[in-house]
């Protein structure tokens, strides 16, 4: 490892003011290829990074971090960790993690992106941009064209004898069109979530943005009622995502998850099993282990509708005398630790997307939800969210609709979900990897016209 010697001097001086230590340094690149009107609208390669130091004095935690990782900075980390541990109120105590046994070795960054040249990450976009213009008359414009790649490492190695090192590399390409029919206006995407740029079918992309933005033309709000609907794969993995904090044991300790008390408990469908999947091949999230060192587990965190585990860091697990479940994470090198899942994703069923819509004799397809951020509490689990999608009508879809409004609770629509599709997708990559197959749900509630 290029930064040992460095390590090495923080702990020898840093020991004699801390009685732990931990050094974990992040270093990440980007790259972001925008095209407009078949010219580079955007071209930028970033890279950051910086070292974090944690260490334990008179059973307190205290923090500090540089994006200075040379020999001037040592001071600095050393004095500013043992003065933030003095101010430190919580009872709640947080260790230095010892290590675990038989850490698997699996290599999760790809060489079919770090390979691929600049000159054919660009050639990509503007094939894909010139697709997405050639298909359909009716798209006037491209909104955006845009590939984006990260290349990221972690390096945690403390006194107590973890020395862990490991890379992660993805990148997502994307399309949003604009369409027009008279003084009618509507928007596609397509995307995805690749590891090797050569693997990209661009076409098939294009074909599903016009296909979103062409089949909404005409789009008209529904009557208010309660509809049975078929939620879209990487909808109901946004949704997931926005109540991924139900699961994480800090909220449950803290009393700011309906899930207190409801280990071993149904709380969804039988139907249902989430997956907190660390291994996941092509995963966004994928890692041996977690931002604490520990080794990362595959585990089911609702097992047929039964709530198996919270989420835990060594932190919260020792609140609750248990072992973590790798799950200690970092937002960034800046950060001190929570949790958060790897790739969170729940298991295919058996029916396909046709069976799911053709289950509807009079329904809702959802498409797109919009107030992710503002039309849902994760505490309660109640949504009230703008959504489009299209009617179903004797097992058909029939005609867009739009300006309608699907209000519930999530704890509830788990409990009322009636199929699951074999149609598994992730959506774009947050503080976790969040996948989904369609979900039919036997009522929603919604507001149309």
């Amino acid at each position: 490892m290029a930064y040992r010697e460095l390590i090495n001097k923080i702990f020898h001086k840093g020991k004699e003011k801390m009685e732990d230590l931990e050094v974990y340094i992040e270093n990440s690149k980007e790259i972001e290829i925008k095209v407009f009107n078949g010219e580079i609208d955007k071209y930028s390669i970033s890279e950051s990074g910086g070292l974090s130091l944690r260490g334990t004095n008179n059973g307190k935690m205290g923090y500090s971090y540089t994006e200075k990782i040379d020999e001037s900075s040592i001071d600095m980390l050393i004095n500013e960790a043992c003065e933030n541990a003095k101010y430190i109120d919580s009872e709640d105590e947080e260790k230095i993690f010892v290590g675990s046994d038989d850490y698997k070795e699996i290599k999760f960054h790809s060489e079919g992106l770090s390979t691929a040249s600049i000159e054919e990450k660009i050639d990509l976009v503007k094939k894909l941009e010139i697709e997405a213009l050639s298909l359909d008359k009716r798209v006037t414009s491209i909104q955006e064209c845009v590939y984006k790649e990260f290349d990221k490492s972690r390096y945690i190695v403390n006194t107590k004898g973890i020395d862990l090192s490991d890379t992660l590399n993805g990148a997502a390409i994307y399309v949003a069109v604009i369409a027009k029919d008279g003084e009618d206006i509507k928007t596609g995407m397509g995307f995805r979530l690749i590891k090797d740029i050569s693997q990209v079918d661009y076409k098939t992309i294009a074909k599903e943005a016009v296909h979103e933005a062409i089949s909404s033309l005409g789009a008209k709000p529904i009557k208010s009622n309660n509809y049975p609907l078929v939620i879209k794969n990487t909808i109901f993995a946004d949704l997931l995502s926005s109540f991924a904090s139900i699961f994480s044991s800090d909220h449950v300790q803290k009393g700011m998850s309906l899930l207190k008390d409801k280990v071993e408990t149904k709380i969804a469908s039988p139907l249902l099993t989430i997956v907190d999947d660390p291994y996941l091949k092509d995963g966004f999230m994928s890692r041996c282990f977690d931002d604490e060192g520990t080794k990362t587990t595959y585990k089911k965190i609702v097992d047929k509708g039964v709530l198996t585990t919270y989420l835990y860091n060594w932190k919260t697990a020792k609140k609750d005398n248990v072992s973590s479940t790798s799950n200690g994470t970092r937002g960034s090198y800046k950060s001190s630790l929570s949790i958060s899942p790897t790739n969170f994703y729940i298991e295919k069923g058996n029916n396909t997307f046709e069976e799911l819509i053709g289950s509807i004799d009079n329904g809702v397809y959802i498409t797109d939800v919009a107030g992710l951020h503002s039309g849902l509490n994760p505490i309660s689990g109640d949504f009230s969210l703008s959504a489009s999608g299209y009617e179903i009508v004797d097992g058909k879809i029939q005609r867009p609709i739009n300006q309608i409004t699907i209000a519930g609770n999530f704890f509830e629509v788990l409990n009322d979900i009636d199929a699951i599709g074999d149609d598994l997708e992730f959506g774009l990559p947050s503080l976790g990897y969040f996948g989904s197959p369609s979900i039919k749900i036997n009522s929603i509630s919604i507001s149309g016209e």
